[in-house]
Formats: structure tokens, C-alpha cells, sequence
């Protein structure tokens, strides 16, 4: 018996052979496959993270088609779309619309020049170039004379502006803060919340709106592929406090301080003949609001629909209502950019067009200059213009504001502008859009997935 214990310790000790290739081949065939299995479950993981914030950030609040009896002219559209968006629609308003910036930069520095007592501007870019220039030079001098000069700017719109221009507007006395965090440690909960909107004031009675921003692009009069093809309105009248109110919300929020008293909200006299209403849209106030604008306004169309989007990018519920439209007899038509700033934008609009194109809508691609236009016109008396896109980043998860108008004079400025960009834009028909070659109809549909971030 000791013999055998003797014998199995000798073999415990004794060295074992050397691993074959075979073996070496073996483990690391089965390492391979750890890793291809320990990547597939990182690669599902990503994907499934990524499918639900994409759910989570898809405007979905309004999940049902919106069905009216009634016509934008009528009073019932007017009584319900005031209350629905939190601002009733106030009458006695002036609305000049102007064109590209050799038209509407002239106007707003004009505007600026003449403050007395406040001005009151939100942009989502400022870059540097002569366009801010022009702004510096004329809000600086406003803050050296005593006006109170509130700036507020997104985050991501200020990336290429220097801090040395910065400096120059807070050394004069302007107030220029950043949506939301103003320093280094304020860190946003959700850094893919943004401020598009495009707000500027004078003394609470003059207003601005539309799609421009501070960046040389909106030089020209959009005539050239190096420019961009812009509408913005300005506004005189009661509506003017509404828009005061939507630019002192982010304000508050930024800097926890509140605007009040006449200076901001001046008792405002009637201007003019125009029904207006100025609304705010974002996430953590007033959810959803641009989309249920819109798709009001497209659900009481009885004879026509005119669009005009820089980024076209309607979600289920928004097709289906068109579609709608279309068959109740209503004459919808769309104009989109030919030239666009985002190759990968543009692929996820196209990935939507599909259907309505089938239905009859009509699609014109603006070819000029960068189209970034965001208007819609409904029965040749309603207007709304302003910051928002129609996509779900503008309807569920940027903040945004726009100015809707009923008013039959505005609206026919308004048709004879969007006849004119037709004119100059390329008919885009059914049967070349079905005949796009197959790797771009599967780039199409690849990005028509992330249409949610849009």
C-alpha cells in the first residue's frame, strides 16, 4: 500500500508534456469564440439601448389622428388651437414678412439700433464672421447706453464663437449666457436637449422669429449653393408679450431670475388686423406643442397645404394625416432642399416620402441655395413660421417656438413667396423617386431608423 502512494506522488510530480499545436489550435478557436459571443452580446446590448431611447425620445404623446369638422377660417379653429397650445390667439397685430438675410439683418440691427430700454434675443448659433460682427457692434453700444441686453445661446450653437467675442459683449455690459449652463460644472441631465429657438425683442413691443441665426450663411439673398434661402417675420402688436414670455421661460431657467414689469410687457396697443399666437415647444414645459400645432392645421386643410421645410422628416402619425388630407381633396404640396447641410438628414427624409409621393402629394427640391425655410400655409389664411422643423427633434425634443397667424393678406405674401421658391425648385416625381438606385434606397432606409434624433 505504501508502494501505490509512493507511485501516485511520483506522478504528481512528474512534468507533463509540452501542449501540441493541436491544442493550441483547440484553445484558441474557443477563445475566437468567446470574443465573437462576448461582441454580439455588447452589439445586441448597444442596439437595444439605443432602440429605447430612441423610444423613449420619439414625440408619442399624441398617438391618435386629429379629426375637425371644421376649417382653419372658422371660429371653433381659432377657440381650440389658443388653449391647446397655452396661448390664445390676440388680435390687433402688424406681420411683415421678409426674405433672406440682405432683407431681415438690415431690419433686426435697425431694430437693435433703437432699443430704449431692453432687448431680448435667443439664437441657436452664433458663429463668428461679419453677420456677428454686425450684432456685437450693435448690442454692445445698446448695453454702453444704458439698455439692458439679455443674450441667451445654446451650448452647441457657440461652439466656434471665440471667448475673446464673449468677453468683448460681457465687458460692455451684455448679458450673454448659455441655455441651461452658464458654467463649466452645469451639467445638463440631457445633453441632447437643445434651444433652437430663434427670438429677438425690443422693448417688449417689436418681435422677431423665423429660422435665422447669427453665422454669415444667411448672408445674401439666397441665391447661391454658399447660402441659405431663409423667411423670418417681424411683429408688432399685443403677440409681442407672448413672445416676450416664451425667451423670460428659458431665462429664468439659465439664470433663475425672473423679467417682469412694463419695460418687458408694455400694455401694447393694436397694431394692426392680424390674429396671432406665439407658443413655446420643449420637453420640460410644453411638450409636443409644434406637433400638435402642425398637425391641427393639417387635420382642418379643406383646400390646400403648402410646406416648406428645410428638414422634411414627418413621423407615422403625420403621413397618415396627410394622407388623410389628401383624400378629402386637399391639394398638398412640399418643398424640400436640393442642396442640404446633413447628407445624413437628408437620406432620413427621404426615407419618408415614399407614400405620399404614391398619394398624389407633390415634392419640389429648392435648388438655388440651402433651403431652410420652415413655414406652412393652410387654406390661404393660416400661417405658422418660426424655429421648428418638421421632424421629432423639433416636435419632442429640442425647445422651440413658433408664431402662428390667421390672416388672409399675410397668407397670400406668404403663397406668393412659396410660388416663387416653386418656381425655382425641381419637380421631384413618383417614378424617379422609386427609381433611385437600391444602395441608396438602403442608405435611405438605414438612416430613416435614427429619425427619432432628427
Amino acid at each position: 500500500m505504501t508502494g501505490l502512494f509512493a507511485r501516485i506522488a511520483y506522478l504528481r510530480r512528474k512534468p507533463r508534456p509540452l501542449a501540441t499545436a493541436k491544442t493550441h489550435a483547440t484553445r484558441a478557436n474557443t477563445e475566437g469564440r468567446a470574443r465573437v459571443k462576448l461582441w454580439v452580446v455588447i452589439g445586441a446590448g448597444i442596439l437595444v439601448a439605443a432602440g429605447g431611447y430612441f423610444w423613449l425620445t420619439s414625440a408619442r404623446i399624441l398617438a391618435q389622428p386629429v379629426e375637425v369638422s371644421y376649417g382653419p377660417e372658422e371660429p371653433a379653429f381659432a377657440s381650440s388651437i389658443g388653449p391647446l397650445l397655452g396661448a390664445e390667439m390676440m388680435r390687433g397685430n402688424t406681420i411683415e414678412t421678409m426674405v433672406n438675410g440682405d432683407i431681415f439683418f438690415p431690419v433686426m440691427l435697425k431694430s437693435i439700433r433703437e432699443a430704449k430700454k431692453n432687448i431680448t434675443f435667443e439664437t441657436y448659433i452664433w458663429a463668428p464672421g461679419k453677420v456677428s460682427e454686425w450684432f456685437i457692434e450693435a448690442l454692445t453700444e445698446r448695453a454702453r447706453h444704458g439698455v439692458k441686453v439679455h443674450v441667451l445661446v445654446d451650448g452647441m450653437g457657440t461652439l466656434k464663437l471665440s471667448h475673446d467675442d464673449m468677453r468683448r459683449m460681457k465687458h460692455d455690459g451684455v448679458e450673454f449666457l448659455t441655455y441651461g449652463r452658464e458654467h463649466w460644472y452645469e451639467l445638463k441631465p440631457n445633453i441632447n436637449h437643445r434651444t433652437h429657438r430663434k427670438l429677438l425683442m425690443i422693448d417688449g413691443r417689436v418681435g422677431f422669429t423665423g429660422g435665422m441665426c447669427i453665422d454669415d450663411h444667411w448672408l445674401g439673398n439666397g441665391d447661391s449653393p454658399k447660402q441659405w434661402r431663409e423667411t423670418v417675420v417681424r411683429v408688432e402688436g399685443p403677440v409681442v408679450r407672448q413672445m416676450q414670455a416664451v425667451f423670460a421661460t428659458n431665462w429664468l431657467q439659465t439664470t433663475g431670475r425672473l423679467l417682469v414689469g412694463p419695460d418687458y410687457f408694455p400694455d401694447e396697443p393694436h397694431r394692426g388686423a392680424s390674429l396671432a399666437q406665439c407658443f413655446k415647444s420643449g420637453p420640460g414645459e410644453a411638450p409636443e406643442n409644434t406637433r400638435i400645432s402642425h398637425l391641427l392645421a393639417i387635420a382642418s386643410a379643406r383646400k390646400t397645404i403648402r410646406i416648406s421645410h428645410a428638414y422634411f422628416v414627418p413621423d407615422d402619425l403625420a403621413i397618415e394625416m396627410l394622407l388623410a388630407a389628401v383624400r378629402r381633396g386637399v391639394d398638398v404640396q412640399v418643398i424640400v432642399p436640393a442642396i442640404n447641410d446633413s447628407r445624413f438628414g437628408r437620406a432620413a427624409s427621404r426615407s419618408r416620402w415614399g407614400r405620399l409621393l404614391a398619394a398624389g402629394v407633390k415634392f419640389y427640391q429648392y435648388e438655388p441655395a440651402m433651403f431652410h425655410c420652415k413655414t406652412i400655409i393652410v387654406d390661404e389664411i393660416f400661417v405658422s413660421v418660426g424655429s421648428s422643423n418638421f421632424d421629432n427633434r423639433s416636435f419632442s425634443i429640442n425647445d422651440e417656438v413658433n408664431l402662428n397667424i390667421l390672416d388672409r393678406t399675410v397668407a397670400a405674401e406668404h403663397r406668393r413667396i412659396f410660388e416663387d421658391d416653386r418656381r425655382k425648385s425641381r419637380v421631384l416625381s413618383l417614378a424617379e423617386f422609386e427609381a433611385r438606385p437600391a444602395w441608396q434606397k438602403a442608405v435611405d432606409y438605414f438612416c430613416g431608423m435614427f429619425r427619432s434624433q432628427l
